[in-house]
C-alpha cells in the first residue's frame, strides 16, 4: 500500500478544535463538512484517524454513511501564464481590454459587500493595488504569508486591483474584503490536501466567490511514482484511480459548497480550463479542460484575446483547453506585478479572475436586490448572460461555453 494523506470528506462534525488545521500528520487527514444540523455547520474540524491506510481500511470508510468522498492527495500546480511582457505604469482615464470587453467598465456595480477567495502563491500585500483592501491571509504551504512567485498577486490585482493613478484594471474594485488563500509554492507546485483545506477555511471566512487558477498534475504523479520503482504501466494507472477519486471529491466539495447556502453563505468555485492545447501548432490539438475545473458544480473558465484591432473580435487563445463553461479575456492581461510595477500575463489563469470579478458584480446586484447571494442563481447568471457576439466568425462553440462572460449593467 502507498503511504501518503487520504483526505476524507464527511456529512458531520467529528472533531471540535479551535484551530480545524492543527493535529496533522503525514498518514491520514479527516476532513469533516458538517451538513445537515445549524451545530454541525459552525466550523470545520480535522483529525488523525489512522496511521496509514491499508486497502481494507478505504473499503470500509467508503462503506460509512456519514462519508461523503475519500481520495488521496495529488500533487497540484499553477497554470503557468504562456507569456510574460514588461508593461509599464498606465496612468489617465481609462480601463483595460478585458475590463472593457465584459461590460465591468459600465457596470454600476463594482462588487461591494462581495468576499472572493483567491488560492494561488499568494499575494504582494503591500502592492499599491490592494491599498484599503481587508487581506485576509492563511499560508498552506509552509513558507509564510506573501507571494514569491507572481502568479497570485496578477490573478487578485485582475479581480480587485483598485484605480490607481486613474487608470482601471480591477474587474471589481469595490471588493473590500479578500481572502488569500497561499496554497502553491514560489515553484507553483501543492497538493490537493492544502487546496481542500483552503476552500474549507475559505468557506469558512465567508467567501461568495472562490477563484482557483490551478491544475492537478496528472503527469508528475506518474514520474512520481515511476521514480520509486513502479512499473510505467502501473504509474500510470494508479496516478489515474487517484486522479478520478479527486474528480469525484471535488465534485462533492462543490456541492457541498452550495447546499451549505441554506444555513450560512453558499460559494461559487471558479477555475482555469488549463493551456495544454496547441491550435497553433495544429488547430485539431486540443486537450480537455483539466481537473479542478473539469468537475461538476465548479465553473471552468477558457481564455479569449483579440483579433485584429483592439476589441474588434475576439479569438480563442491558441493554449485555451476546450470545453470550458465560460470564458473570459486571457491575452495580454495588465495587472500588478508582486514586489511592485505591472506586468502582462497571458492564459487561461488570467481568464479566470476576470469571471470571479465579474461574479463578484453580479453578486453585489443579488445581494442589493435580494439581501443574500444564493450561489445557485449566481452561477445562473454568470453562465447564462455570458456572449458569443464579440466573437470572430468560424469559432467552435465547445471552446468557449456560453461565451464572454458580462456584468450587470443595471
Amino acid at each position: 500500500m502507498r503511504k501518503g494523506q487520504y483526505i476524507i470528506l464527511c456529512d458531520t462534525m467529528q472533531a471540535d478544535l479551535s484551530d480545524p488545521f492543527s493535529g496533522r500528520s503525514s498518514a491520514a487527514l479527516v476532513v469533516p463538512f458538517g451538513i445537515g444540523t445549524t451545530r454541525a455547520l459552525e466550523g470545520f474540524g480535522m483529525r488523525v484517524e489512522v496511521e496509514e491506510l491499508e486497502p481494507s481500511d478505504i473499503a470500509d470508510l467508503r462503506r460509512n454513511p456519514e462519508v461523503v468522498s475519500i481520495a488521496p492527495s495529488m500533487p497540484v500546480q499553477l497554470i503557468k501564464p504562456t507569456a510574460i511582457n514588461a508593461a509599464e505604469a498606465r496612468t489617465g482615464s481609462g480601463t483595460t481590454w478585458g475590463v472593457e470587453v465584459t461590460g465591468a467598465a459600465d457596470s454600476p456595480f463594482t462588487g461591494k459587500g462581495i468576499a472572493v477567495a483567491v488560492l494561488d502563491t499568494g499575494i504582494d500585500a503591500n502592492h499599491e493595488a490592494f491599498q484599503g483592501v481587508q487581506l485576509i491571509q492563511r499560508d498552506f504551504t509552509g513558507e509564510g504569508d506573501g507571494d514569491n512567485n507572481g502568479h497570485g498577486t496578477h490573478c487578485a490585482g485582475t479581480i480587485f486591483g483598485q484605480v490607481v493613478n486613474g487608470y482601471r484594471f480591477g474587474v471589481a474594485p469595490g471588493i473590500e474584503k479578500a481572502i488569500i488563500g497561499k496554497v502553491l509554492g514560489s515553484q507553483g507546485g501543492g497538493s490537493t490536501q492544502q487546496i481542500y483545506e483552503a476552500i474549507l477555511w475559505a468557506m469558512q471566512q465567508g467567501a461568495h466567490v472562490i477563484s482557483m487558477s490551478l491544475g492537478l498534475d496528472f503527469p508528475g504523479l506518474v514520474q512520481r511514482l515511476v521514480d520509486n520503482d513502479f512499473p510505467v504501466d502501473l504509474a500510470t494507472s494508479l496516478a489515474l484511480e487517484d486522479y478520478r477519486a479527486n474528480v469525484r471529491l471535488f465534485e462533492k466539495l462543490a456541492a457541498l459548497a452550495q447546499a451549505r447556502g441554506a444555513f450560512f453563505q453558499g460559494t461559487l468555485m471558479i477555475a482555469a480550463s488549463g493551456n495544454e492545447s496547441k491550435r497553433d501548432i495544429d488547430t485539431n490539438y486540443e486537450v480537455a479542460v483539466a481537473p479542478p475545473a473539469a468537475a461538476d458544480g465548479i465553473v471552468s473558465v477558457g481564455a479569449l484575446g483579440t483579433a485584429g484591432e483592439p476589441h474588434n473580435a475576439l479569438t480563442v487563445g491558441s493554449f485555451s483547453n476546450t470545453g470550458p463553461n465560460v470564458s473570459g479575456p486571457g491575452v495580454d492581461i495588465y495587472s500588478a506585478k508582486a514586489g511592485g510595477g505591472y506586468v502582462e500575463f497571458t492564459g487561461t489563469s488570467m481568464a479566470t479572475p476576470h469571471v470571479a470579478g465579474i461574479a463578484a458584480l453580479w453578486g453585489e446586484k443579488l445581494l442589493f436586490t435580494t439581501n443574500a447571494v444564493p450561489i445557485g442563481q449566481l452561477s445562473a447568471l454568470l453562465v447564462g448572460q455570458a456572449k458569443t457576439d464579440r466573437l470572430a466568425s468560424g469559432f467552435d462553440p465547445l471552446d468557449v461555453g456560453a461565451g464572454l462572460v458580462q456584468a450587470p449593467l443595471s
